[in-house]
């Protein structure tokens, strides 16, 4: 186990050393909410939640309550931890929603392996005893997100558009010797239209630039030279803009029952990459989501999707030539009971000869739920964010 730990956190390094612009910061592409992972990411028309500033920061619009908390948990192979909180607030007067969330994806207790070499050539395994460190990321989101009012719609209660933005700061660090801090832009809009529902999301909207220092003792990096390994100094990353649209529709089958369907494409803008669905050129390439919920009154969820399609090497055939399909299904439920929503993932990394499994675990707080009528200065009345209609 400590040996896996000790491939990553080089890994890790290494990867930062080198400056590279592909898969930077890729922690913020492994998702948040349990309800959402379970669809397989197909959720930038649909999200309504907190979650939205992962998603699409123009769902907050929909947030159901003045206030929303949430909090979320997940693994991968018992060695990294990612955790998720965060809050959601509905200005007065309706003016707009802003959220706040924090993630934090790591590795604990990496066992420190620089003094493990005595002078004389021997192992020290004392020295891993006690001296172990972490490698973490975060990232904290501030989100807003408003109406936008076109005058012909004002009337209309089937029809809405709402726009929103992410101010995003990312911090990265390996135990004492890298730390690097990065700022980008999200922005998102999203349309419902009766029962249909579009999303748009741009993630680092503005490019991300994220820098790298590094703070080695000189007789750690004389170890370092010894072992013939790269001492690093300084290095950027860059995270270039990613683009999601997506699409949704509800089916009412009846009182009790209702379905929600919805694909997105995930565009990334770093370079063709290798085994996606959809190349153009050499600068982009697009993965399709697929994902659907059922509901039942409103209190009981059941979900399943697809995500991650790649057409790779066959492991097995060594002339390299035959290739294989690979695809991450995931599966979930959910419980609403009391103002509190209680979700359950399980996901895969892949379908091949040996798949990797993750359980993740979300839950969510309504606070003070909100009239069914608010006052506005320019209606008399107006619905609710969560009232629109949806039986034409």
């Amino acid at each position: 186990m400590n040996k896996i730990k000790i491939i990553i956190i080089c890994f890790l390094i290494s990867a930062s050393a080198k400056g590279q612009s592909k898969y930077v910061n890729d922690f913020l592409n492994i998702g948040v909410g349990a309800r959402n992972i379970a669809m397989g990411g197909a959720v930038s028309a649909s999200v309504k939640d907190i979650y939205s500033n992962y998603w699409n920061p123009a769902g907050l619009r929909n947030l159901p309550s003045d206030f929303q908390l949430a909090l979320m948990h997940n693994e991968y192979l018992g060695l990294t931890r990612y955790d998720y909180v965060g809050l959601a607030y509905r200005l007065a007067k309706n003016k707009g929603n802003i959220g706040v969330s924090v993630i934090r994806f790591g590795v604990d207790d990496i066992p420190n392996t620089l003094k493990l070499l005595k002078p004389d050539g021997s192992i020290d395994y004392n020295s891993l005893i006690n001296n172990k460190f972490s490698a973490t990321d975060y990232a904290f989101i501030v989100s807003y997100a408003k109406d936008l009012k076109i005058k012909k719609w004002e009337e209309r209660d089937d029809i809405r558009l709402s726009i929103g933005a992410n101010t995003k700061i990312v911090h990265r660090r390996i135990g004492q010797w890298a730390s690097a801090w990065g700022i980008g832009l999200d922005a998102g809009a999203k349309m419902q239209l009766r029962r249909w529902q579009f999303g748009l999301m741009i993630k680092d909207a503005t490019t991300t630039v994220t820098s790298w220092a590094f703070s080695f003792t000189e007789a750690e990096k004389q170890i370092l030279r010894n072992l013939n390994n790269l001492v690093p100094s300084q290095s950027t990353e860059v995270m270039t803009p990613r683009i999601v649209i997506g699409a949704a529709r509800t089916i009412v089958v009846n009182n009790n029952v209702k379905l929600l369907t919805e694909v997105d494409l995930d565009f990334t803008t770093d370079g063709a990459r290798y085994g996606a669905p959809l190349n153009f050129g050499k600068k982009m390439s697009a993965t399709p989501k697929l994902g659907a919920e059922a509901v039942y009154k409103n209190k009981i969820f059941l979900r399943a999707g697809l995500n991650g399609f790649q057409k790779v090497l066959d492991d097995a055939d060594t002339n390299f030539k035959r290739t294989v399909n690979l695809i991450q299904p995931s599966v979930g439920i959910g419980f609403y009971v009391s103002n509190l929503t209680i979700d359950y993932a399980f996901s895969s990394l892949s379908l091949n000869e040996n798949p990797l499994f993750s359980n993740v675990i979300s839950v969510k707080l309504d606070i003070r739920k909100p009239k069914a009528f608010r006052k506005d200065a320019n209606r008399k009345k107006i619905l609710a964010p969560t009232a629109i209609n949806t039986t034409k």
